[in-house]
């Protein structure tokens, strides 16, 4: 297993992408079976709403299948298309309108994974735009929306979107009681990670802590509440209940298809939860100094996020990077040198992370994946550091790593020190950021 990560380290981590094909290519590259998966989505117009839900559910699915499993250009576009073109034909009808919305989450879905984070908010802010869909559709679109948002650093917009879906949930009493619970969970757990991020730990600790009895009803949408409170956890040193909770994550039974599976989109997906609870609790397990299993989960994680996003996707860079300070924490108490494979790591994770030049007007602004960015710049500035005639590149990786700091718990020193277990750094691989 060590030597599959030191030889994934010395890869060569550049590669190109596929454009994107005409429109017409798309066309004529459909496969049969989108096709006739389309035809029969199409006659489900002036159906009812169940009808309607199922035959979207199933066009989602083979959407998702098709564009994950070539993971090029041309099977995004396609895959785009065929629920754009669903969305076209259902439009104008009231009783279609949850089966429009899970459309609409799965372009945002599509969109995200393909890099284009505006446009995958626009299709979320469009669910809203949705008179009739149900609140769980539109708590859907909520949780991606923040989600999104605060990987992108717009951390006080989130918060107002947060408080916003937490009051309309507080004052709803429509629908079944059970489903309105979870809704409201769901709710509780996206304000409080959005608290975290802000640094107002008294507030996420209310939040998460009066949720505690919040997932214990096994359903597949609980995902998110269990990993976010696990982070809290995790982030304010306890361990032994963070450990519990990602480990619930992981054992959550995820073969069962459903409806609810697409009841949630772009970096909140199923996917993406249990990438990041296999990531955080490789974390967690390298912060406790067992680095056999660290090393075990974080291998694991990064070859989820491969087999999921392909494997020059940022995603990866936010995996080598935890895998990378894995071992710095653990030549650090071992009294080891791993300084050859942790500089492979960050090299390949901050070219996966399309870090920006040291010499770009980048650091003065908001960027995609700051957080985790600077904290691989900052230990790779350490590795430069300790070489002599390397030390002045390292300064000046460390002074910009510095600069582009944004954590309100602690500081970037602190951070790769790790140190003290109740204030650990927690990366969030589905929001890119260091809780």
């Amino acid at each position: 297993m060590l030597q599959n990560v030191v030889r994934a380290a010395s890869r060569a981590a550049a590669k190109t992408t596929k454009p994107k094909s005409a429109v017409l290519a798309a066309i004529s590259c459909r496969s049969n079976d989108m096709a006739a998966l389309e035809a029969k989505f199409y006659g489900t117009i002036g159906v009812d709403e169940p009808h309607s839900k199922l035959v979207a559910h199933q066009m989602i699915q083979y959407a998702l299948g098709h564009a994950r499993s070539h993971k090029s250009g041309d099977s995004y576009t396609q895959s785009l298309m065929v629920l754009e073109q669903g969305i076209s034909n259902l439009r104008g009808s009231d009783s279609t309108e949850d089966a429009l919305g899970m459309l609409m989450l799965a372009m945002s879905t599509l969109l995200y994974e393909r890099g284009e984070l505006q446009d995958s908010i626009e299709k979320l802010q469009m669910v809203h735009e949705l008179g009739s869909a149900s609140l769980a559709v539109k708590v859907a679109a909520w949780e991606a929306l923040i989600g999104i948002k605060l990987e992108a650093g717009q951390d006080v917009p989130s918060l107002v979107l947060a408080n916003e879906c937490f009051q309309l949930l507080n004052s709803s009493s429509v629908g079944n009681a059970s489903v309105l619970g979870v809704l409201k969970s769901r709710a509780k757990a996206t304000k409080g990670l959005t608290h975290l991020i802000l640094g107002e730990l008294k507030s996420a600790e209310a939040l998460f802590d009066s949720g505690e009895g919040d997932f214990e009803d096994g359903t597949d949408q609980i995902g998110n509440i269990v990993l976010s409170h696990g982070e809290f956890s995790h982030a304010t040193g306890k361990f032994s209940l963070a450990k519990d909770l990602y480990e619930k994550v992981l054992l959550a039974k995820t073969e069962n298809v459903s409806d609810n599976s697409c009841l949630a989109s772009s970096n909140m997906i199923s996917e993406e939860v249990l990438l990041g609870a296999t990531c955080a609790l490789g974390q967690l397990l390298s912060h406790s100094g067992k680095f056999d299993e660290a090393e075990e989960l974080l291998t694991k994680a990064l070859t989820q996020a491969e087999n999921h996003f392909g494997s020059s996707h940022p995603k990866v860079g936010v995996i080598l990077t935890c895998i990378a300070l894995m071992y710095k924490h653990k030549s650090k108490l071992e009294a080891s040198s791993a300084i050859l494979i942790q500089e492979g790591l960050y090299r390949r994770a901050l070219d996966m992370l399309k870090a920006p030049p040291l010499d770009s007007q980048d650091s003065d602004n908001q960027f995609g994946k700051q957080d985790v960015i600077a904290l691989a710049r900052g230990g790779y500035a350490e590795i430069l550091c300790i070489q002599q005639k390397r030390k002045g590149e390292g300064e000046r990786m460390r002074k910009w790593a510095e600069a582009i700091w944004r954590n309100r718990r602690m500081s970037l020193a602190e951070a790769l020190e790790i140190s003290q277990p109740f204030n650990s750094p927690v990366v969030d691989s589905r929001i890119c950021r260091v809780l």
